[in-house]
């Protein structure tokens, strides 16, 4: 294919509604030309996928985070009492939560529970899959943060559970 050649392919991709041209001779010998239009205001665009490089891992267990008990009148910390060091129960994927293995049972845990090492507290169902959360710190239960059978998204908040009592 001469040089020719080419400016007509180029003059016909530019002249009509084709957006892309792909041409090869043989194994060698191959021509692409690609037609981008410029954007149009108030139109439409469409979003390119955004890639990251996932963060360094924690120190920490995944999936448990300190926090501090707060008042509720403001954002300095409860001076009536000493702070309450509570542990974050952080879900380790994206998926529906569920506080029980079935609806007709009772929930794994509830507020006000011994906690221990390994037990299980809940139930993520991610790709039909349903996945057991164990717990890995031991203490009470103090709040259950996800609703049962709603969705929650990776490093939502779960549980929070006092280590100290």
């Amino acid at each position: 294919m001469d040089y020719n050649d080419i400016r007509r392919l180029v003059k016909l991709v530019e002249s009509s509604d084709i957006s892309e041209l792909e041409i090869a001779e043989s194994e060698n010998s191959k021509v692409r030309i690609v037609k981008h239009h410029p954007p149009v205001a108030g139109g439409v665009q469409v979003a390119q996928p955004q890639y990251y490089q996932a963060p360094a891992p924690l120190q920490m267990p995944h999936s448990v985070v300190p926090t501090t008990e707060y008042s509720t009148t403001g954002t300095t910390p409860v001076a009536a009492k000493p702070a309450v060091t509570l542990l974050e129960v952080l879900s380790p994927m994206v998926g529906t939560f569920y506080a029980s293995p079935a609806p007709d049972r009772p929930p794994y845990a509830k507020v006000g529970d011994s906690i221990r090492v390994g037990q299980v507290l809940c139930i993520i169902e991610a790709m039909k899959l349903m996945n057991e959360i164990e717990s890995e710190i031991a203490g009470r239960l103090v709040e259950i943060v996800a609703q049962n059978a709603h969705p929650v998204e990776f490093g939502q908040v779960l549980f929070r559970i006092d280590p100290n009592a």
